[in-house]
């Protein structure tokens, strides 16, 4: 199944909130969406929902109108959370799940499964007034994924959850675009987005400023990473011919360099000032492409 938008908008009154948005999603991958606050993303995660119309362009999954898939087909995480405090998990889960069209025994026997690998199988009688945020959000998590959809739409998903929890939701994330489910992502952690996704878009204002594969995002971009550690003073190189940014270090100094040849340039270079304990190539990372296409003041 493959999810598309096509030259998709939406205006408010006179605010743009998106402005021609294209995006392909085929079956068992996972798309990134990056942007600051107010970029566009919940709007166009709620277009694709039909949960708002878009004011232009098209929103198909396998040639169909969106419109038309049903709701079992689905999985949504939202930003917000949306539980009712003070009904018990399973009480509500049970709910959620019977709406899906599941049978009351299939939601009880996912809702045991997917507890059981958070590690929280006591959870199933308490009440989320009394869970943290944390684990909130694991129950939302499984309420968006209990019915098994063909696509998920994950909004932050990993907000309010500590690391060893982030690695048991990748966990989960990874095992269900394995198992076929398309994902759309959202986050405003780049190294997320950079582990889990083959496809990207940064938005910016409503505008797709850079969309395509990671890999090749990174390539178009032309900028390297150096890291290098050395015993004396790097200040003097932030200068140096190719160096487009330069940060200190705790033991040395972070370069961003025009090309590959600006690296041997400078390694040359710094080889004849002292010793170089260490001299390291790197591609650039989604932060510093995020950072360059959106500006460091819209994080």
């Amino acid at each position: 199944m493959t999810l598309i938008l096509d030259q998709v908008s939406k205006k408010f009154a006179d605010v743009q909130a998106v402005q021609r948005i294209n995006l392909k999603l085929p079956k068992g991958e996972i798309f990134g969406i990056v942007g600051a606050n107010g970029a566009g993303k919940t709007t166009t995660f709620r277009m694709i929902l039909g949960l708002i119309e878009p004011s232009e362009g098209k929103i198909t999954w396998e040639g169909n109108q969106f419109k038309n898939v049903v709701s079992s087909k689905i999985g949504y995480l939202p930003e917000e959370r949306g539980l009712y405090p003070k009904l018990k998990v399973k009480d509500q889960l049970i709910y959620l799940g019977r709406l899906r069209g599941m049978k009351r025994q299939e939601v009880v026997r996912q809702v045991r499964y997917w507890l059981d690998r958070f590690n929280v199988p006591e959870f199933y009688t308490k009440k989320p007034e009394s869970l943290s945020k944390g684990n909130q959000q694991k129950i939302q998590f499984i309420a968006a994924v209990m019915h098994r959809p063909e696509l998920l739409i994950l909004d932050e998903p990993f907000s309010g959850l500590d690391p060893l929890n982030v690695a048991l939701l990748k966990n989960a994330v990874v095992d269900l675009k394995n198992s076929g489910t398309s994902i759309l992502f959202s986050s405003h952690r780049m190294e997320h987005v950079e582990e889990l996704c083959e496809h990207i878009s940064i938005l910016h204002r409503g505008q797709q400023v850079v969309h395509g594969s990671l890999k090749e995002v990174k390539r178009d971009f032309g900028k390297l990473n150096v890291t290098v550690h050395a015993d004396f003073s790097l200040h003097d190189f932030r200068d140096y011919e190719g160096v487009v940014h330069f940060m200190n270090t705790a033991e040395g100094a972070q370069f961003q360099i025009e090309n590959e040849q600006t690296a041997q340039h400078l390694f040359q270079a710094l080889a004849e000032s002292g010793f170089v304990r260490k001299f390291t190539l790197e591609e650039p990372s989604l932060n510093d492409i995020f950072l360059e296409k959106v500006g460091a003041d819209d994080e």
